[in-house]
């Protein structure tokens, strides 16, 4: 028996409300609208990210407003939500130790730093420039950042806390390409020597090899007059976009272009420079006009007769539709003369790529620029391009599969759902935790990937007594589906097929209206075409079948140990409500043709008692319909409440059908009415004057439209008299749907807002109790293939087409699902399954089978600079380098200031002569007074900051040093007058045999200590004229970015005018 005081709730849905005003009402401290999980693809996916592991594969995918689903095995998923609703530029997962991290760069250039295993923000770091390019080194803390600017920064991520700090090291742009400015696009750490070079790509075309270590360019490629002129000279400028490896050991990389050129440049570093590219990929993107947006290299083995794989996707473009946005090129040069490529051709422009790999599947995940995401089985991909090249047989073209809700083929056109079973029976988490990994995942991670899924042998369904949470769908194919939503993993658990009249065969035609009730065992369904259809089930236990099998003729087999009779009946019209009545066995229908219809169900044949036809001039269509007992005149009336399209409400009796007054209750402006709800025993209220009737408590009318809510009573509704007890006007944003519920005896309504805010109000007073923001409702007015439905405690389930389900709590005392942290832990690090630490993935050996496919020459030995290395040695070390600056302060405003010192030095010259800086043996030389600031600049602005901050360090060093030596002196000096003052006899003898005495010794140490002192002063002095230097040079900077300041405001003006 399914929840029968659960059932017994419901029921008096239809004839004894519980009263809002009986109970304390509700507060807003009981009340907090929250995300209880997401489950599925989010809607407006812009960025993906994988992270391979055999045992612990993740995927990400971000959105435009700032969400981060995460997506692991064994069905687990999290969604993560940003500070800022912003997009995203770069989303790359960071493996440090035990700790997965997940790094966010924002629009704004906000990295933040998620805890992926905790679900946690650990940190958000600005970064002052904009980021172009954005490479964590594997396996260590550090990561590369390139920005606009054709500046890269070293970033570590500290541990333990997990926050970014900016180290030391960085490649200025004049060290790296100082032949023009030019932003970042990509950086690479070269595969066989991580820790000691990368390679740094830039806009135009500059690609260098940076040696760490030395902290210099070693090799540079790639550059505007190496690539062979465009013979088209309206051409736009050839602009490179991205970059990846072409073969293991980092000898050779592939560029791709702004006019949709593919390169591949040779990487020697024995040579200064290599002219021109090695070779070019021709796959048409330059002929439709589509850039290169993003390439991705997957290296295999040829000895297994496999070879490494380019990935290219173009960038979508508003002139011209490539052919095939995402193409896959077999990389073989032994033999072939002809490129062996792939084209996949997906319904949409493709915006990002990743591959993802796991112990039994290997899946290149594309994401399309509606926010879909599809997914192809690398295998298959392979498997085509080998035998193209073979030449054996004309190969079948991979089939992509798009990533959506497990079994939802269809729609869906009608849904409820029903939470909190009190009756049910204890069942073990561990039971969904089994179950979880039979359900097919929304991402392929596990198994094969397969288009579309039935619904056999995942479930063995034996009744509702072990489901806690029961969401009832129906479809627009005809059929209803049973799934259990106990936990955040929706589990199909039964389906039915909606029957034909005549031979009870599939009918196809969509479910417009559903009604459930476990206590009687009854379903009620009606569809588009007027048919509705009574399932009476079985008592429970069910026999232990398969659920997930259709009727099969007028058999039935399918579903027999569940349905013991099927009723069927046609009225006119789609179906759109429907309503039962407890007491008397009836059922009520309406159509949207504004036909209402009450069918006895309690024979053997629905016998219909009455139908009646509700005139209206605008819509007629009937939206929800009321059993309800009144008082009309002074004596209890049974009525069928009915509410129509156009927001107008009216009774008929219930045993005629008739209408108990002629007129109608309506708004004066009429709008798209979306929910109606019979309040029982409210104290009647005058909106207009306040008065409050509290001698009787008659049943009210909750009328919800598009522009308001109106609450009346139900006899005036019965005697057609407009009278709004309360009303409220939606002012800046429509209502899309609205529904009630209650917390224990105290109602209350839920509104969902076009702004994409959720509203919750007193009832029947309509007050305002909170009002609370949700990202994952924005737009939601752009959405139109939903499906919103809400339990009677406040569970709000929302459908979003085939793509993601959202669940909503609105109590803040209660949890109606089960085994939510379980199934949100996308990543657990496991010691004994770790692939590889950062020894067995820096140390690469030297290999001849990959990068054969690349050379001429099987027998080309890698370049001897590639050498393999210790990786804790040299992490250690990596850390050493990028915690020392390898060149000055290069900020935005370093040249004026340096500018400023140097003129300062060159107009103080007298003050650092030779006599003021012999302090040390070396030095500083002077500059040329005859020589230009500007050009000094040029050639000294490195070399000046570091001599002048030199110079003073001395200084100060020498003034301690002398003065500590004077002090000591002294005090010694001072000793040997105490030690001779009563030695006059001494001194005689001293000045007989030659020597001098003590008052002449002591007057030559005055001498002494009074030239020593003069020295300690002067050197004073050069300090203090040297601080006063500096404070000159603050003086000249401000002054220099006034100036400038000024200069750009001039430049404006003439411009604007």
């Amino acid at each position: 028996m399914f929840v029968k005081k659960l059932v017994e709730k419901a029921a008096s849905n239809v004839s004894k409300k519980p009263s809002g005003v009986n109970g304390k009402g509700l507060k807003a401290n009981d009340i907090e609208p929250r995300l209880s999980f997401h489950y599925g693809i989010p809607s407006g996916a812009n960025i993906l990210a994988s992270h391979s592991h055999p045992s612990s594969s993740c995927l990400a995918v971000s959105t435009r407003d700032g969400r981060i689903k995460l997506y692991g095995k064994d069905n687990t998923q999290a969604l993560l939500h940003s500070p800022d609703a912003l997009p995203t530029k770069f989303l790359k997962f960071v493996q440090t130790g035990s700790t997965l991290v997940l790094l966010n760069v924002t629009s704004s250039n906000h990295i933040e730093v998620w805890d992926v295993e905790k679900r946690l923000l650990s940190h958000i770091h600005v970064f002052p420039g904009d980021i172009t390019s954005f490479t964590p080194l594997r396996h260590t803390p550090f990561i590369y950042v390139g920005d606009s600017a054709g500046n890269v920064t070293v970033l570590k991520l500290e541990p333990d806390l997990w926050h970014l700090t900016r180290m030391q090291y960085s490649i200025p742009l004049s060290a790296g390409n100082p032949t023009q400015a030019a932003s970042v696009v990509t950086i690479l750490p070269v595969p066989s020597a991580e820790t000691k070079r990368l390679l740094v790509v830039y806009q135009d075309g500059v690609i260098i090899l940076w040696d760490i270590q030395e902290s210099r360019s070693i090799f540079t490629t790639g550059t505007s007059t190496s690539l062979l002129p465009s013979q088209n000279h309206h051409e736009a400028v050839r602009k490179a976009t991205c970059a990846c490896w072409g073969c293991p050991y980092g000898s050779k990389v592939i560029v791709g272009y702004s006019n949709g050129e593919i390169f591949t440049w040779s990487v020697q570093a024995s040579v200064t420079e290599t002219p021109t590219p090695s070779s070019k990929l021709n796959l048409g993107y330059k002929l439709d006009k589509v850039a290169i947006a993003s390439l991705k290299w997957f290296p295999q083995l040829d000895g297994n007769n496999k070879a490494s794989r380019l990935y290219v996707m173009g960038g979508s473009s508003s002139e011209v539709a490539p052919t095939s946005s995402v193409q896959v090129v077999l990389l073989n040069e032994h033999s072939e003369t002809r490129t062996i490529k792939l084209g996949l051709h997906l319904p949409e422009p493709c915006i990002d790529m990743d591959i993802i790999s796991s112990s039994k599947l290997v899946s290149l995940v594309l994401l399309g620029k509606s926010g879909h995401v599809y997914a192809y089985d690398d295998g298959m991909i392979e498997k085509y391009l080998i035998q193209s090249q073979a030449k054996i047989s004309v190969p079948s073209s991979p089939k992509e599969v798009m990533a959506k809700l497990p079994y939802i083929d269809s729609s869906i056109s009608a849904a409820k759902f029903v939470t909190n079973n009190p009756s049910l029976l204890n069942s073990a988490d561990e039971d969904y935790a089994v179950l979880a990994r039979n359900v097919p995942s929304v991402l392929p991670f596990e198994g094969k990937l397969k288009e579309g899924s039935n619904m056999n042998s995942v479930h063995k369904f034996t009744g509702f007594s072990k489901i806690k949470n029961v969401y009832i769908t129906g479809h627009k194919d005809g059929a209803i589906n049973f799934w259990d939503v106990s936990c955040p993993l929706p589990i199909p658990v039964l389906s039915l097929t909606q029957q034909s009249e005549d031979d009870l065969s599939s009918s196809g035609i969509p479910v417009t209206a559903l009604y459930f009730d476990g206590d009687s065992r009854l379903l009620i369904s009606g569809d588009q075409s007027g048919i509705v259809r009574v399932f009476k089930l079985k008592p429970e236990p069910y026999a232990s079948e398969n659920g997930f099998m259709s009727f099969q003729g007028s058999s039935r087999k399918g579903n027999s140990h569940v349905i013991q009779s099927l009723k069927l009946i046609k009225v006119t019209g789609a179906i759109l409500s429907i309503t039962v009545s407890h007491s008397s066995g009836r059922v009520a229908v309406g159509s949207d043709q504004g036909n209402v219809s009450v069918i006895d169900i309690e024979g053997q044949v629905p016998n219909m008692l009455y139908q009646q036809h509700i005139a209206s001039e605008l819509s007629a269509g009937i939206i929800s319909l009321k059993f309800e007992t009144c008082n009309l005149h002074g004596f209890e009336k049974k009525t069928l409440v009915v509410a129509t399209r156009d927001s107008s409400v009216l009774a008929l009796d219930c045993d005629s059908g008739n209408m108990l007054s002629t007129e109608t209750v309506h708004p004066n402006k009429p709008s798209r009415a979306l929910y109606m709800e019979i309040l029982d025993g409210q104290s009647v209220q005058d909106d207009e004057t306040g008065a409050k009737d509290g001698a009787s408590k008659q049943p009210s009318v909750l009328m919800c439209s598009e522009k308001a809510v109106y609450v009346y009573s139900l006899n005036h509704i019965a005697q057609g008299v407009k009278k709004v007890i309360y009303k409220k006007k939606f002012n800046s944003s429509s209502c899309l749907w609205a529904s009630t519920f209650w917390l224990g005896s105290d109602v209350g309504l839920v509104l969902l807002l076009s702004s994409g805010k959720l509203e919750i109000r007193s009832l029947p007073e309509l007050s305002l109790l909170r009002e609370s923001s949700i990202r994952d409702f924005s737009h939601f007015e752009q959405r139109t293939n939903y499906s919103i439905s809400c339990s009677l405690d406040g569970e709000i389930f929302l459908v979003n087409g085939d793509q993601e389900i959202f669940v909503v709590s609105i109590s803040l005392q209660k949890d109606n699902f089960r085994l939510v942290d379980t199934f949100s832990q996308v990543y657990t690090y496991d010691p004994m399954s770790s692939l590889e630490g950062p020894a067995a993935t820096l140390q690469k050996e030297k290999k001849k089978g990959i990068f054969s496919s690349l050379s001429k020459s099987k027998s080309k030995q890698v370049p001897d600079q590639m050498e393999t290395e210790d990786a804790k040695e040299s992490i250690e070390e990596l850390a050493v380098i990028f915690s020392s600056a390898n060149f000055a302060c290069d900020d935005d405003h370093q040249e004026i200031r340096e500018l400023c010192f140097h003129s300062l030095l060159r107009s103080h010259d007298s003050l650092l002569d030779e006599d003021d800086i012999e302090i040390d043996d070396d030095p500083v030389e002077k500059p040329a007074k005859d020589q230009n600031i500007m050009a000094a600049l040029n050639k000294q602005k490195l070399v000046m900051a570091s001599r002048l901050q030199a110079f003073k360090g001395k200084v100060v060093k020498e003034i301690n040093k002398k003065t500590h030596n004077s002090s000591v002196n002294s005090k010694e000096l001072v000793e040997q007058q105490g030690d001779n003052g009563a030695g006059g006899g001494v001194d005689q003898i001293k000045k007989k045999y030659g020597f001098s005495s003590s008052t002449e010794t002591m007057g030559a140490a005055r001498m002494a200590e009074s030239k020593l002192q003069d020295n300690v002063n002067k050197l004073q002095g050069i300090n203090m004229k040297a601080a006063a230097m500096q404070d000159t040079a603050k003086s000249f900077s401000s002054m220099a970015k006034e100036l400038l300041r000024l200069s750009e405001k001039n430049g404006k003006t003439a411009s604007s005018s």
